[in-house]
């Protein structure tokens, strides 16, 4: 099992937040530090300082760590070209010394794009599939070769498929609820299949369709990573862990829904334990107040040697 925080820096926190936050996981052995790639704040609030650029901090965060995985969930189909992506990632890659994972998605949210001026296309599965083609195509071409893509949506002629990534294959990451094409996006050219946000009867199921989409082009489902990223609170008491959800506009009981990881550490364990007994192989603990730093800590040190690895 992997363990790794998950934040959404959009909502009003800095590069230096979000360093805080990766510099904790990887003092107290947690395997990662992920972060949404989005503009926009979602919802009320002061969006101060601003927004910052996903790839760019990741950059910045694989000079200023050495050990921890560092990617994004998810990064947008609508944001980058797909070969500039790979260039991006491949770099980043290099910079950390091999530990940068790609998230990649349809993107959702249409008010980030009005706001800034990115175009939102109605239809975008197909872009996600192009731009999963160019990337891992990019990626497996052989350095002293080219790479030539003629999609519907993007076009590349003879390519350099450099810079080459420290890995390879360098990890992949789809996820989603969609039915059909999300997991056969992910058998396809995925390294990990995540799902958020749902309850553990649903994160079930969609293991179990991702598998049978394995199955249905020969691959073997077993070397396809399973994930689960839900929104954490941790505390030592009922106290502390209203105080928490109250930092981030919502009461202990609407906080606590049915999916949403929320407890003592004890409790938080037990979750833990019952999302690997569905199959789940890595769990991103999604920490909501980024300048709550004493809250990451409490994930890794009291958290974490409760946790089956």
């Amino acid at each position: 099992m992997e363990y790794c925080l998950f934040t959404e820096p959009q909502q009003g926190f800095s590069y230096d937040d979000q360093l805080a936050f990766a510099q904790s996981a990887e003092r107290h052995g947690l395997d990662g530090f992920f972060r949404s790639d989005h503009y926009l704040r979602m919802g009320e609030g002061d969006p101060r300082p601003g927004p910052t650029d996903a790839w760019t901090t990741l950059a910045g965060l694989a000079r200023e760590t050495s050990r921890i995985r560092l990617g994004t969930l998810v990064s947008s189909v609508t944001y980058r070209l797909p070969a500039i992506l790979a260039i991006q990632v491949a770099q980043v890659d290099a910079m950390s010394g091999g530990r940068v994972e790609l998230g990649l998605g349809t993107g959702w949210f249409e008010r980030e794009h009005l706001a800034y001026g990115i175009p939102f296309p109605a239809k975008r599965f197909d872009l996600l599939e192009e731009q999963l083609q160019v990337v891992t195509g990019l990626w497996s071409t052989p350095d002293a070769e080219t790479y030539s893509f003629h999609g519907q949506h993007y076009r590349l002629d003879e390519a350099p498929a450099l810079p080459n990534p420290v890995q390879s294959p360098l990890p992949v990451i789809v996820g989603g609820g969609g039915p059909k094409r999300t997991p056969a996006l992910a058998a396809r050219y995925a390294t990990e299949f995540n799902i958020g946000f749902v309850s553990e009867d649903v994160v079930a199921e969609k293991f179990a369709v991702v598998r049978a989409a394995c199955e249905a082009i020969g691959r073997d489902p077993q070397t396809l990573k399973l994930s689960v990223a839900l929104p954490t609170i941790v505390g030592r008491d009922d106290d502390e862990i209203s105080r928490r959800a109250e930092a981030v506009g919502q009461s202990r009981g609407q906080f606590d829904n049915g999916a949403n990881i929320i407890g003592t550490p004890e409790q938080v364990a037990e979750k833990v334990h019952r999302l690997q007994a569905l199959g789940a192989e890595r769990v991103y603990f999604q920490l909501l107040d980024l300048r709550d730093i004493e809250h990451a800590d409490q994930v890794g040190a009291e958290v974490l040697p409760l946790l089956p690895r």
